[in-house]
């Protein structure tokens, strides 16, 4: 679906659903992204952990990819 393809660069990614009733280890995923609440937005660096943290959530994201 939003799968991140890999790059060197930056991604920003923005929340799109809520963490209401997801399981523990996906809302601590997105505090670990930088996100807490709708329609947030956080610009991090394209690292692996990175990606397999958004791939984690990908159904709760946004991603653009700003190279």
């Amino acid at each position: 679906m939003n799968k991140v393809k890999k790059g060197n660069g930056v991604l920003t990614i923005t929340q799109i659903k809520s963490a209401i009733g997801r399981k523990p280890g996906q809302k601590e995923t997105l505090v670990g992204l930088g996100l807490n609440k709708l329609h947030k937005t956080s610009t991090l660096e394209d690292t692996p952990a990175i990606r397999g943290m958004i791939d984690k959530v990908s159904h709760l994201l946004k991603i653009e990819d700003n190279k």
